[in-house]
């Protein structure tokens, strides 16, 4: 018998559960710093087809990394309040499926890099293994917000090579902004789950941090401003970009007096804070490049 429209639906509205469609946040955390990384190397707006490629390629990343943290972590979130809900996790749909649905995802994500040149393709490879691994690297080390830094970052060098054909200094230390946002970030984001990991024994920054989470907080994102005002320096930023930072600055006070008393809907509140973080940067570049 054919499956009714209505199957077809619920079926369709949990494959977009599963790759978090109906939580847009995650896709500009990974946008900023790779739109950030397309303007700096245009020095200006970009070439369409890069930029096209580029932003559906991220969004599509962004799905097929969720649906293979699900699919790792499918037994693992049976057990932490914020995740159990999840389709894999409540068994809504199966492991085989969750599969089916990350290899269409990576397949498509394939076939955009392909419309570039030789060296954005070999760096794609380098991404694939980076967001593979992510989800399996909380069970061997408490650093798994570096490597989801590295892996939602890959995307500035990759981004620089399409664009110029080359991967210049610049386009590392832009690496390295996000590789050290990501961090800032995800360990917010874990310190909303860090009772349930503890019982669990799941591994991550927070947990490391301990009760130096605010203070080593603080210090990367000091780390973070001065990475970006350097970035200024070597492209020759003008002020607009700066007052842009000096904005991301207020953001980082903001997200430190809410994660100050360590509440679960705070340290997400100040997660969530970074969108708006990421943006105000992008603004400032884009009003650089827009005006000079």
């Amino acid at each position: 018998m054919k499956p009714s429209l209505a199957t077809v639906a619920d079926r369709l509205w949990q494959y977009a559960l599963l790759a978090r469609l109906d939580r847009p946040v995650g896709n500009f955390l990974l946008l900023w710093p790779m739109l950030w990384a397309l303007w700096i190397a245009a020095e200006g707006f970009p070439q369409p087809l890069v930029l096209g490629v580029f932003v559906l390629g991220v969004l599509v990343m962004r799905a097929a990394g969720c649906v293979i943290n699900d699919y790792a972590d499918r037994n693992i979130d049976l057990h932490v309040k914020r995740t159990k809900e999840r389709p894999l996790t409540a068994g809504r749909i199966t492991s085989k499926e969750a599969l089916i649905v990350f290899a269409l995802l990576g397949l498509t994500a394939f076939g955009l890099v392909l419309l570039m040149n030789t060296l954005t393709i070999q760096l794609a490879f380098v991404g694939i293994v980076l967001a593979a691994t992510y989800p399996f690297m909380k069970r061997y080390t408490y650093l798994p917000q570096v490597h989801l830094g590295a892996a939602f970052g890959w995307a500035v060098p990759m981004a620089f090579a399409a664009q110029t054909g080359t991967v210049p200094q610049i386009a590392w230390l832009v690496f390295l902004a996000a590789v050290i946002w990501a961090t800032i970030y995800d360990t917010q984001y874990a310190m909303v789950d860090r009772d349930d990991d503890l019982k669990i024994g799941v591994k991550s920054t927070a947990i490391l941090f301990g009760e130096h989470d605010r203070l080593i907080i603080g210090l990367l994102q000091l780390l973070m401003l001065a990475c970006l005002v350097l970035i200024g320096v070597q492209a020759g930023m003008s002020a607009v970009y700066y007052w842009s930072v000096a904005l991301g600055g207020l953001f980082f006070v903001y997200q430190q007096y809410l994660i100050y008393s360590r509440e679960r809907d705070n340290c997400f509140r100040a997660f969530l804070n970074n969108m708006w973080f990421g943006g105000a940067i992008f603004v400032g570049v884009l009003l650089h490049y827009g005006y000079h």
